[in-house]
């Protein structure tokens, strides 16, 4: 036993006082192009590429663990030619560089960082201008990508391609990026066990957050504003989102979230601002709305068919136009707790609960669904009047429905 141990420690011992530092810059130096370099490096080997603009595409590392730096004013500069690296290794270090002017492909996938096969990666402090994929990590596991800044150009959904794209991916943190006006800030397609946190995502034409096949995740600390569609959650189990902010996410089709066949999760002090649509769910079961704020959406939470067992706690719905739309008259989820904003109720025990059941469903919202004119009459006393007509004797709207202890105060946490 112990002759293997020292045998163990020889080994490791060689490898790292074998492993070097080369560096490379324009003028000077023993190398002047990175793929040059990277060709002449062994594996453990770190490269230091010293400031300056490099004009070189698709550097290719296969089965070699580098780690590569660059200094303040270091940048890779694509020319439109197609990838910036493109990475099938293990222990991957790359930080400290500006990509530039990735290709745009409508059959290929050019990204600043291809990463493929790839264990144990760090890509950090990376900025990727002008790019049509910014990190595309594919079938690869335990890795982080923390700290850059990645930007597109592109003006349409076809001519541009995801800031952080994950495929077949497990265990990875993206932690604290800043990515816009791209297609989707950040996607996720079988990607399991990660977790994402920390980032902005804003401006992109489709999704600031896009997921689906995706199980285990926890996404906390988020900014998602301003773009095309908010955030889609598809087609995934046990998914954990606390503490987002999903913002302006505002058009005809739009919506702070899509729950699109969401099964055990939980959101939690999560805050839903000036969207179309908060929380536009469809075929999610056993979810726990726990301290979210909802604040001057059009409809805070729209529910359509297949949505059960799903509990709604300690909610505050602050001026939204709706506050909740449900699609049929079966209703099998909580609403317990909340406070409604358009609540008119009283409390004479002064406990801090209503005592008048308050129903959230109005008539006017199952008019609008069917009729979406009808939006014209949104303030008139007419639809007062049958929103009135409803609460008393509900025939169009699920009569079980009803927060039976409303919060006469916002819930604080």
């Amino acid at each position: 036993m112990k002759r293997t141990f020292l045998i163990v420690l020889l080994i490791i011992t060689t490898c790292f006082a074998s492993a070097t530092t080369i560096t490379i810059c324009e003028a000077g130096c023993d190398f002047q192009s990175i793929q040059t370099a990277v060709d002449s490096s062994k594996s453990g080997d770190s490269l230091f590429i010293k400031a300056g603009v490099y004009k070189e595409a698709n550097i290719i590392i296969y089965k070699k663990s580098l780690h590569i730096t660059g200094e303040d004013g270091t940048i890779i500069d694509t020319q439109n030619k197609g990838y910036g690296f493109s990475v099938e290794a293990t222990d991957i270090i790359i930080k400290n560089l500006t990509l530039r002017n990735i290709k745009i492909s409508y059959t290929k996938e050019y990204a600043g960082i291809l990463l493929f096969k790839s264990y144990d990666f760090v890509i950090q402090n990376v900025t990727v201008e002008n790019a049509f994929f910014g990190f595309l990590i594919q079938k690869s596991k335990d890795g982080e990508i923390r700290n850059n800044v990645i930007s597109g150009q592109g003006t349409a959904e076809a001519d541009s391609g995801n800031a952080i794209h994950l495929w077949h991916c497990e265990n990875v943190r993206i932690i604290n990026n800043d990515v816009r006006r791209m297609r989707d800030g950040i996607y996720l397609e079988f990607g399991n066990s990660s977790y994402i946190a920390d980032n902005y995502s804003t401006e992109n034409m489709r999704y600031g957050l896009h997921f689906m096949f995706s199980n285990d995740n926890i996404y906390e600390n988020n900014i998602f504003e301003a773009n095309g569609a908010g955030v889609a959650v598809m087609f995934s189990k046990r998914i954990k989102m606390f503490n987002n902010l999903f913002k302006r996410n505002w058009g005809t089709a739009s919506y702070g979230i899509l729950l699109k066949e969401i099964n055990d999760a939980e959101l939690k002090h999560n805050v839903f601002e000036d969207n179309t649509i908060g929380i536009n769910a469809d075929g999610t079961n056993r979810i726990s709305y726990f301290e979210n704020v909802f604040k001057n959406n059009g409809y805070a939470i729209k529910v359509h068919g297949a949505c059960y067992d799903n509990i709604y706690t300690r909610n505050n719905f602050l001026h939204n136009s709706f506050d909740l739309s449900y699609s049929g008259k079966l209703n099998s989820n909580k609403f317990e707790n909340n406070y409604w904003s358009n609540y008119t109720g009283y409390d004479l025990d002064k406990d801090g609960i209503g005592d008048v059941p308050y129903r959230p469903v109005k008539l006017f919202s199952y008019l609008v669904n069917r009729t979406p004119e009808s939006i014209v009459l949104l303030r008139s006393l007419f639809i007062d009047i049958i929103n009135f007509s409803e609460k008393v004797s509900p025939v169009f709207t699920p009569e079980n429905l009803i927060d039976n202890k409303p919060l006469m105060h916002q819930a604080s946490w």
